[in-house]
């Protein structure tokens, strides 16, 4: 009897010692299975962090492309009317040009025959010298406006040269017409 309660006390035992030991195997589970979960979840957070983090770059850059986008339309807008008002600029400074020189309004081949007889008032109030310059010049005008080319041909040096000068701003002037034209159009 005393074999068979020696054999069970050991029985037991042995059984405690083996449950102990699972009891504390499936702790060991259990604790890795919870810091692998933890590890994962944590892994998780880092993974949205970041992706919250490149969306917020994109945007960023996104905004700032649109940014320069849009400050460089701004800036060609200016450009565009900063040329704009230039030329309008020259185009009435040539007008005024052509104006001042012609006495009497541009010099077309509708008034050739009105524009020799015109002179604007500051042209009688002129110096003696100044007259002379005057009379040459208008003289010049009316032998501009005539359709007969001989008396063209017998035109000196001094007043050729005047009329070409006359001429030069006027045909300027129209080729910066047909380019402001060109630009308002588009």
């Amino acid at each position: 009897m005393l074999r068979t309660e020696e054999r069970q006390r050991l029985a037991r035992e042995r059984r405690e010692e083996r449950e102990k030991q699972h009891a504390a195997k499936e702790t060991q589970i259990l604790e890795k299975e919870r810091k692998a979960k933890l590890q994962y979840e944590k892994q998780l957070e880092e993974r949205q962090r970041k992706l919250k983090e490149m969306k917020q770059k994109e945007e960023q850059r996104r905004a700032a492309v649109e940014e320069k986008r849009k400050q460089k339309i701004e800036e060609e807008k200016e450009r565009y009317e900063a040329v704009l008002h230039r030329t309008l600029e020259r185009n009435q400074r040539l007008e005024t040009r052509q104006k001042r020189w012609s006495w009497g309004g541009s010099v077309t081949p509708d008034s050739e025959g009105k524009t020799a007889s015109k002179r604007s008032p500051s042209a009688a109030s002129l110096k003696p010298a100044e007259a002379a310059v005057s009379k040459r010049l208008s003289s010049s005008a009316a032998l501009l406006n005539a359709s007969d080319r001989t008396r063209r041909s017998q035109l000196s040096p001094l007043d050729s040269g005047v009329i070409s000068r006359l001429l030069a701003p006027t045909q300027a002037s129209l080729a910066r017409s047909k380019s402001a034209a060109t630009l308002s159009a588009d």
